[in-house]
Order: structure tokens, then C-alpha cells, then sequence
């Protein structure tokens, strides 16, 4: 059977002057490869939206360095612009990824035809395979199951990353996969993970995973063991957690401000990301705390 592993969108940590902090950014890439997780970097929990275009080359540089054949890493590479994502996709073959990811476009308005182009055109520019991103809630712009199998006919295209949030578009994009040999689906919803493997997923990428690190890890370790009830009784730790954090606001606000709970060398994410207050703080003090996960 496939072995399966989990990603985590690894947070980006600033400073209080809203500049990087790569050291604490670091730290936090060796917790996940040291808990088993592989890395995420630049996504939606990495404030990737954010950050300009030499950070973000930076930023990868540093946790590739970092991790230096520990660890699988991904790397989003996706900008509103064909012309800036081909750039930064460019910038990123030189670090040894497993893939690039790439969000759909955003703001731009773009037909099924005008993505197809889009993926294409990146994945044609370089050589590290591309990942497709897909989170329409973010981005207003959904990769259609069609457009998802003219796409993972494309030799240098492997695989899709759903946050859809829902079981139905992971299944399009499986029934993608059963069509496509090879085409890889990970499942991004944090209360989907074991579901999601059990349908078939070559794993997860996680932003919950910020938080409770070894949680996730033994979600995917036991299910690559056979062993269903432990997963089953982790994957209920992790979705429990989920469903009491993200109940307090936009969940990669909440992933970041219950690290820093934790770990003040997080920071704040860059304005005009929501600002945390005491109220708030104290709620997620108290839901870490009932789950065992304040240091």
C-alpha cells in the first residue's frame, strides 16, 4: 500500500516590526520535520498574500536549508500574474522541492481555459513538478473537474492540493486520480485527514498541523500501520481542536495566535490581519490547555 505523509503550511514568524524572523521561522520548520511532518512553505497559514517576491525566495531558501534532506518541502509559488508566478517558480527550482505548489489565480477573474493556460504555462517554465492549489474561498477562482483532468495530463503537473472544505470536491479530484495514474490528491480540510487517506488521498496538508504537530504524525503514522482505532482516536483529538479553535475567527489567525501561546517568536502576522485581543486570547489559552498543548 502507498505510504502517505502530511505537510504542514508552516506559519511565516515576524518580527514586531512585521519584518521576517527567519530564525524563529527555522525553529518552527525542525519541530514538524522532528515530529515527522514534511513542510508547506508560503502557503495561506505562511501569510504568503504578504509577503513580497524576494521574501518569499528568501523564505524557502531558509527553510530548505534548514530541513537539508530531513524532510519533503513544497513551495507556493502562485501570484494573481502568469508572468510573476512563472518568476517565482523559477526562483524556487534551484532548492531541491518535491513540488511547487500554485494557487489559482486571485483577484483576476479567469475562465476554465484561461487556468489551463495559466498551469500549464508554469509548469512548462521549470523543472521542479507543479501542484495545483485550489481554495476557492480565498481566491474566488475553482479548478472544475475538467479542467483538473486537462491539467493532470501535463507531464510536469503531479498532483492538486483540494481546500474546498468539503468530501464532494475531494471526490472530483480523486475520480481525477483513478483516471490519471499518478496525479497525487492532498486533502487540506483538518477534520477530512483520515477520511480523506482512507479514500484514497496521497496525504494531507495541514494548517492545524501548526499547532498540534505530533498529533497529525500519528494520525498518518497509524494509518500507515494499519492501525485504524489509533488513527481514528487522534484524528478525533485533531478535529475536536479544530472545531474549537477555528470557532473563535479566520482560522490561520487562529493557528498563529495559538502558537504564540506557545511561542511569542511567531509574531504577528502583517496588517491588516486581524489583531488578537484579550478576550480571544484567553478562549484559546483555555482550549489549548483542556487539550494538553501549552508548553
Amino acid at each position: 500500500m502507498m505510504t502517505r505523509n502530511a505537510y504542514v503550511a508552516l506559519v511565516t514568524c515576524f518580527n514586531d516590526d512585521e519584518t521576517i524572523n527567519f530564525a524563529a521561522t527555522r525553529a518552527h520548520a525542525r519541530r514538524q520535520i522532528e515530529a515527522g511532518n514534511d513542510l508547506m512553505v508560503c502557503g495561506t497559514n505562511g501569510d504568503f498574500s504578504a509577503l513580497m517576491f524576494d521574501e518569499k525566495v528568501r523564505l524557502v531558501a531558509e527553510v530548505a536549508d534548514e530541513v537539508a534532506g530531513r524532510g519533503r518541502i513544497i513551495a507556493n509559488a502562485g501570484c494573481p500574474s502568469t508572468f510573476e508566478t512563472v518568476r517565482l517558480a523559477k526562483a524556487f527550482d534551484g532548492f531541491g522541492l518535491a513540488g511547487t505548489a500554485v494557487i489559482t489565480p486571485y483577484f483576476i477573474a479567469c475562465s476554465q481555459d484561461g487556468m489551463v493556460r495559466h498551469f500549464s504555462t508554469v509548469a512548462d517554465a521549470v523543472a521542479t513538478p507543479i501542484y495545483l492549489y485550489d481554495i476557492p474561498a480565498r481566491t474566488q477562482n475553482h479548478i472544475e473537474a475538467e479542467t483538473a483532468l486537462t491539467l493532470a495530463t501535463h507531464g510536469n503537473i503531479k498532483g492538486i492540493k483540494d481546500s474546498g472544505g468539503s468530501t464532494e470536491s475531494v471526490e472530483v479530484y480523486l475520480e481525477v486520480a483513478r483516471q490519471v495514474p499518478g496525479f497525487e490528491v492532498y486533502c487540506a480540510p483538518d477534520h477530512l485527514v483520515l477520511w480523506g487517506l482512507q479514500k484514497g488521498c496521497s496525504g494531507v496538508i495541514s494548517g492545524l498541523g501548526n499547532v498540534a504537530p505530533d498529533v497529525l504524525a500519528t494520525i498518518i503514522r497509524a494509518f500507515n500501520e494499519n492501525d485504524i482505532p489509533k488513527a481514528e482516536a487522534a484524528q478525533e483529538v485533531f478535529a475536536g481542536l479544530r472545531k474549537d479553535l477555528y470557532a473563535l475567527g479566520f482560522p490561520p489567525a487562529m493557528v498563529k495566535r495559538a502558537l504564540y501561546t506557545n511561542d511569542s517568536s511567531v509574531g504577528l502576522s502583517r496588517q491588516p490581519a486581524l489583531l488578537p485581543d484579550n478576550a480571544q486570547d484567553e478562549a484559546i489559552r483555555k482550549i489549548m490547555t483542556s487539550r494538553g498543548l501549552v508548553q
